[in-house]
């Protein structure tokens, strides 16, 4: 009799568990849907001021310090801070174990180069959700394994779009063309899926960074590479003397990190041309130096020193990486591509 009176009370029991666990996945995709505008503080006014500088999203204020919330709303640094702190505790920003890392290195993609000793240099290709910057002097082949990269990405990922932003005049559709026929593509077409603008000064440059994810979210566009040539060009034109060098590295560094965290939020990769100078107290050894010094070193996930070879040859030396040794690969320049020597 005990257990025929039990039953109805574990039924009951049961019925409320199973109750409350549908009310905790509910309050959890609430959570999730959370959008800037529940932030508190955060009225339609503010969240249009965000949205217009990029702030679209959780993650993205999740991501921003304080003094970027203030210059873009004019809320006052407790305001900010505050807002900041709920997206993040509103998201899963934790620790997470080394292989729950390694099975999200998993989605990582690479972009071909053409040369298959360049890209066996660099591990297989140009890697996603990372910054590669190449620097050398002028004829090394920066710009063109840019428009290699621009070509092949096409290639590899049918419908992919790639954004290059153009700050010397260096690119030319008439190239892209050439190199499209070379491996296969309607040249037409992928004129069309590389997305062009001209950078005029570094505040233009650091906006066509930003507005990546305009392209992505707002216009739908699968954004797989961000191609940037070159990334130094403006600074060093508009910051001269010592007197403007802490500026401009800040600058650099924060433009750097729009360009990272695009990479990462959206898996895509990033490539960045750089310029170079001649060191004249280095007596020995080569006296070529990357422009933007420890700042864009860092900020670098790969860095590839360009120089030119024997007989019209490319010599690429991979001079830091997070994973790979040091080493070098040779390639000639064709009108059809990056040629293996």
């Amino acid at each position: 009799m005990e257990q025929i009176l039990m039953e109805p009370e574990a039924l009951q029991n049961n019925e409320k568990k199973s109750e409350r666990a549908k009310v905790r996945i509910k309050e959890e995709k609430v959570v999730k849907e959370k959008t800037i505008a529940d932030l508190p503080g955060v009225g339609p006014a503010t969240a249009e001021k965000l949205e217009m500088v990029g702030y679209t999203d959780l993650m993205s204020i999740a991501v921003a310090t304080p003094g970027e919330i203030e210059d873009a709303t004019g809320m006052s640094g407790a305001a900010a801070k505050r807002i900041i702190a709920v997206a993040r505790s509103s998201l899963e920003m934790g620790f997470e174990s080394g292989d729950e890392l390694l099975k999200r290195r998993e989605q990582v993609t690479r972009v071909s180069t053409g040369s298959k000793a360049l890209d066996d240099l660099i591990g297989g290709g140009f890697e996603s959700a990372a910054i590669t910057e190449c620097f050398g002097e002028y004829g090394s082949g920066k710009t063109q394994i840019g428009h290699a990269l621009a070509v092949n990405c096409q290639k590899q990922y049918p419908g992919s779009t790639v954004v290059y932003i153009d700050t010397e005049n260096t690119f030319r559709p008439e190239r892209i063309e050439q190199l499209a026929k070379g491996i296969g593509l309607n040249p037409a077409e992928a004129l069309k899926n590389i997305k062009v603008a001209k950078a005029f000064n570094t505040d233009h440059q650091s906006l066509l960074a930003e507005k990546v994810e305009d392209l992505i979210k707002k216009q739908g566009l699968n954004v797989k590479l961000v191609i940037v040539d070159s990334l130094t060009a403006h600074f060093r034109a508009e910051f001269i003397g010592r007197g403007t060098l802490a500026d401009r590295q800040q600058r650099i560094n924060r433009h750097m990190r729009e360009l990272s965290r695009i990479a990462n939020m959206h898996n895509l990769t990033v490539y960045v041309t750089n310029q170079v100078m001649s060191k004249p107290d280095t007596f020995f050894g080569d006296p070529t130096q990357a422009i933007g010094g420890h700042i864009v070193g860092h900020a670098s996930t790969f860095r590839i020193y360009l120089r030119k070879g024997k007989k019209g040859s490319r010599v690429a030396k991979l001079v830091d990486s997070p994973n790979l040794p040091e080493g070098e690969a040779s390639f000639y320049v064709e009108t059809s591509g990056l040629k293996d020597i």
